[in-house]
């Protein structure tokens, strides 16, 4: 499946129980970064200007942070022989390693300075267990740890979820699957979100498991 296959919601009226949510816009995930997603920075003037849209609604603003501490085992460096974008497929970790990137405290970390971080409500981190990866702002790949998302949202009486971001194939993605299986409407903002496609095709498979299982397509014009 291919974003042009895809069929997007319109007339989309912004209420306060919705939230919006930037998933991982950080400088490691951008151009110049350690893993950098091509043309992640294009969308940053976007999620500004739909997050604003959000707040003069009401609305709820969550920005989710990678923050990994430096001996990560999804971490190529930290398996001798091993390279980034190798396949690896452990408990929790994988299907590939990863270079060394938004380690705790570095400049990787950090939010992109365009970003409006004075839209935010709160500030989710994830990825801080050295021995699972965790790509969803809800849980860790073993889903067995939670990051405090979904009780956040629920405490909010949160119904919808709209999710833009990096990347649209892992972090977007598990983000968006795991918010359908904690009840939430999902909705994915397209054209706010970019991909890595590594392995080859995770994009595409990524956009077909979220439309089998109920996530909603949007872009930007949804909301005019």
């Amino acid at each position: 499946m291919e974003i042009k296959d895809l069929k997007f919601e319109q007339g989309i009226e912004i209420r306060e129980t919705d939230a919006f949510l930037i998933v991982d816009m950080q400088y490691d995930f951008l151009p110049g970064g350690a893993l950098a997603v091509e043309g992640g920075d294009d969308i940053i003037e976007g999620i500004n200007k739909i997050g604003s849209l959000f707040l003069n609604k009401g609305a709820s603003i969550v920005q989710t942070q990678d923050w990994h501490p430096q001996n990560d085992k999804s971490f190529a460096s930290n398996h001798p022989g091993k390279e980034p974008g190798d396949e690896f497929h452990g408990d929790g970790i994988g299907p590939v390693l990863w270079p060394d990137h938004c380690v705790q405290g570095t400049k990787g970390a950090e939010f992109h300075k365009d970003l409006d971080k004075t839209l935010a409500r709160a500030i989710i981190r994830k990825g801080m267990d050295s021995e699972v990866d965790s790509y969803s702002g809800f849980r860790d790949q073993l889903k067995k740890k939670e990051t405090g998302l979904r009780g956040f949202l629920n405490g909010l009486d949160i119904k919808r979820i709209f999710i833009s971001g990096l990347a649209l194939d892992y972090c977007c993605y598990y983000t968006a699957i795991d918010g359908i299986e904690f009840g939430f409407d999902v909705n994915f903002i397209v054209d706010l979100t970019r991909g890595i496609d590594d392995p080859e095709g995770s994009i595409s498979n990524a956009l077909k498991d979220m439309k089998n299982k109920g996530v909603k397509f949007l872009n930007q014009q949804s909301f005019y």
